[in-house]
């Protein structure tokens, strides 16, 4: 990730004079050329961008001796792994520069090959039972007989013959290609966050160029808010005093309609993993952005490259004033081909939305004949409606179109035998499907990815970042309304909130909270954990002070009296783990009202104190009048009842509370997925280090652990609790992890039918079969929760909950959740 500066000197001699001047680099490296102190032209030799334009026809009064810079990263456009693209990054990787040339261009030869590319590629796809394929191969033909390439004078007729075939139009009914430049930059992946200001800004200022020359250019720009997290929030005029020119010429073209702003959200986010109220809060920064950067909110959700769609994201878009949305990602299912790429989306409370799918299966198209072929051939609703987009452009920092694409297009615009073609934004193509709208079907409920399950489990440590400073924000806002409420000279941390918000949203991009990225990101999102943390705590501590200053004097109670609060809106009756004035942790049951506190001094009596008692088996068994478990040595659960339903939970002979350990060697996307044959590798785990044993002996509770090791190199310890008028038992587990290709579950066989399981989604649930009948079912045989799973039947069921899970499954009678 170093940087290396170049002082490049140019001299262009003079018998140049009205030829067209590139300044030609070449390096496996990133690069930028600076000329007078402003960026000018990005460098990526992967994404085609490697050349300056100097001039476009020399003239005597143009300075022919200059000076630039180029910036050049010692990372490529996918980072810098060894060997492979996913590989880690390698910190003895070497990059080269391998040309830097003065050179002079002949458009009139480029222009040339454009042409018979065109043809050529119409000659190949179009097919023997087309005579446009004919036509388009002898107008080739011709064109070679006629140009001579050492006579310039030849190459006009020779394009006249390819403008002749250009020039033939489409009937009416030829299909419409809306074609949008396009540079999708994860905001973290291969290289880290910081990386991605430099990225933005190699592809933007090309963009800019291209747009110069070529006004018919429309871009969408899914992540501008990305450079605005990374600004405003962290290094706001640092950056701006970094690129001035370029965030102004930016404005210019945003204000003339051809940068095109689009997305909703404040980054391109995971569409499973985040809350709901972090949605909101995505959507919320990223509209509250446009407004004040543009005037307008966003009417398209721009959601191209994430792993899966929540139900519940139509509801959501609805409510954030968008009715639009794009994505592509379904074509990526391993096992079914999503039936549609033009359909209403509709969510779990019934709203719909427009959803488009380019049919070409791609965010970064390059204007190719083929391609334009494909979004015809492949459309899904062909009859439907008749207009397609293709995005087009190299993303990750490749500096998105290149002149190249836009010459195919311009030729293609509309040629009898392809598809019409035209430069258009998303506003104009969502405009006309939806005036054909009235014969699209409707796709209800989650749009599942059926690639990259292991995304819900990859990084504990960043899930389990996620859901914690969730919560913390949740309560902070909660006790600070309240202390507002009863004391309005409180000052609510408005901007304090925004801030850590901003850095919770920046970790959920889609590449980050998944864990599908390097090290460098880790450490940097988790570092962005422990300020929200740390930040949120004092927040949390402020609001307090000022909500409870009475109750926290020394006069208004003894010196054991604890003030217990509640931050979700029911009364809960739990025990709680106090600290008494010599430090000794004691326990008391308490009920605080909802949304609410109280003081705990004389502790509640328990209806039934916890009953725990060991048996000669070794087999410990646990009552508090509500429910009743045995567990056996191994911590294994062999019986849960409900007190007095006479129901038993487990089925004879099944454990719940069984680890398991599976191989996990998928095909290709190591951090990404777990492939369906991993359920063939199931392995118990049976190897105890330390029997079960009594803990705590009963009264407000009861709890045993117990120590297994798992694999060859790992351990798991996990302490079983059940408390006072508790209906549920809780498992405290750590599991010290130093395994390779390894994946551990842990399994809860119940004794309840159902063809279905129920899932928390955001602000919701929704079902999910339990069976395998069809490709559709056993496609999802790892599957993402929130906070709770449940499997039930009329009067009775079970629930699986967890507070740093996302990764589980239901098949049959038994829940699992991935560890």
């Amino acid at each position: 990730w170093e940087t290396c500066w170049f002082k490049v000197e140019l001299s262009i001699p003079p018998a140049w004079a009205g030829r067209e001047v590139h300044f030609l680099w070449e390096s496996d490296g990133e690069g930028m050329v600076w000329r007078d102190t402003q960026p000018v032209q990005g460098l990526t030799k992967e994404g085609e961008k490697t050349s300056y334009i100097l001039t476009s026809s020399l003239k005597e009064t143009e300075p022919h001796s200059l000076t630039l810079y180029v910036e050049l990263a010692c990372n490529g456009l996918f980072g810098a792994g060894k060997g492979s693209m996913i590989a880690p990054p390698d910190p003895d990787r070497r990059f080269t520069l391998s040309k830097a040339e003065l050179v002079v261009f002949n458009r009139d030869v480029y222009e040339l090959l454009v042409d018979l590319e065109i043809l050529l590629d119409m000659a190949q796809l179009l097919g023997e039972e087309n005579q446009r394929s004919f036509q388009a191969l002898y107008a080739a033909n011709q064109m070679i007989n006629v140009c001579d390439v050492t006579d310039p004078s030849t190459f006009p007729a020779a394009r006249d013959l390819a403008a002749a075939i250009f020039s033939q139009r489409n009937g009416e009914s030829q299909h419409t290609i809306h074609a949008v430049g396009h540079c999708h930059i994860d905001s973290a992946w291969l290289w880290p966050y910081e990386e991605t200001i430099r990225k933005c800004a190699r592809s933007w200022v090309t963009v800019v160029c291209l747009m110069e020359h070529n006004p018919e250019l429309t871009f969408a720009c899914s992540q501008l808010r990305l450079t605005s997290v990374l600004w405003q929030a962290q290094q706001f005029e640092w950056v701006r005093s970094w690129y001035p020119g370029l965030y102004a010429r930016v404005q210019d073209f945003v204000a003339k309609g051809q940068f095109i702003p689009v997305g909703g959200t404040w980054v391109e986010m995971d569409g499973n993993l985040p809350s709901g109220e972090s949605m909101v809060r995505q959507f919320l920064q990223g509209q509250r952005f446009f407004q004040e950067q543009f005037g307008r909110i966003c009417s398209e959700f721009w959601l191209p490259d994430t792993f899966g769609y929540s139900a519940q994201l139509p509801q959501l878009m609805r409510g954030c004033g968008i009715r639009r949305f794009l994505t592509q990602k379904l074509s990526w299912n391993l096992v079914n081909s999503f039936p549609h790429h033009t359909f209403y989306w509709e969510g779990i409370d019934g709203s719909q939305v427009l959803t488009h799918f380019p049919p070409g299966d791609s965010y970064g198209m390059h204007g190719r004949v083929e391609e334009m072929l494909k979004t015809v051939k492949n459309n899904k609703d062909k009859g439907r409606v008749n207009h397609s987009a293709l995005l087009f452009g190299f993303g990750d920092g490749g500096g998105g179109p290149t002149q190249k694409m836009l010459d195919r297009m311009k030729r293609m615009s509309d040629t009898d035998g392809l598809p019409r073609v035209q430069f258009s934004t998303p506003d104009q193509l969502f405009s006309v499907l939806e005036k054909e709208s009235s014969q699209l079907c409707t796709w209800v409920g989650e749009l599942f990815l059926e690639l990259h399950n292991g995304t819900y489990t990859t990084q504990a440590q960043i899930k389990t970042g996620n859901r914690e400073c969730e919560r913390i924000l949740h309560d902070v806002e909660v006790l600070s309304t309240l202390a507002l409420a009863q004391d309005s000279t409180f000052q609510y941390p408005a901007s304090q909130l925004q801030r850590l918000w901003r850095l919770l949203l920046l970790n959920q991009f889609h590449d980050v909270l998944p864990g599908s990225c390097i090290q460098l990101v880790v450490e940097d999102a988790l570092q962005y954990y422990a300020e929200i943390r740390r930040a949120g705590a004092q927040l949390q501590e402020e609001a307090v002070q000022s909500l409870c200053r009475e109750l926290l004097q020394p006069k208004a109670g003894s010196a054991d009296s604890t003030l217990v609060l509640n931050t979700l809106p029911w009364e809960r009756t739990e025990v709680i783990t106090r600290t008494g004035p010599a430090g000794t942790e004691t326990l008391a049951l308490v009920t605080v009202p909802s949304m609410g506190y109280a003081i705990a001094r004389e502790p509640l009596l328990p209806p039934q104190p916890v009953a725990v008692r060991k048996r000669e088996d070794g087999s410990i068994a646990m009552e508090n009048g509500v429910i009743a478990v045995c567990l056996d040595v191994m911590g294994r659960l062999t019986s849960l009842q409900l007190v007095g339903s006479e129901r038993e939970s487990v089925p004879d002979g099944c454990y719940a509370n069984q680890f398991a350990l599976f191989d996990d060697v998928p095909l290709y996307w190591d951090a990404w997925d777990v492939m369906d044959y991993h359920l063939e590798t199931r392995k118990p785990v049976t190897t105890l280090l330390k029997p079960l044993e009594i803990t705590l002996a009963g009264g407000l509770r009861g709890s045993a652990s117990f120590s297994l090791q798992i694999g060859k190199s790992s351990t798991l310890t996990q302490e079983i609790i059940l408390d006072a008028t508790c209906p549920y038992l809780r498992f405290l587990t750590q599991v010290e992890w130093k395994e390779a290709h390894k994946f551990l579950k842990v399994e809860f066989p119940m004794q309840v039918r159902n063809t279905n399981a129920t899932y928390e989604i955001q602000f919701g649930h929704l079902q999910r079969p339990t069976h395998w009948n069809t490709s559709w079912d056993w496609a999802r045989f790892e599957v993402w929760a929130h906070k709770w799973l449940d499997l039930s039947e009329h009067g009775f069921g079970v629930a699986l909950l967890n507070d740093c899970k996302y990764g589980a499954s239901a098949h049959g009678n038994v829940l699992s959740l991935s560890l």
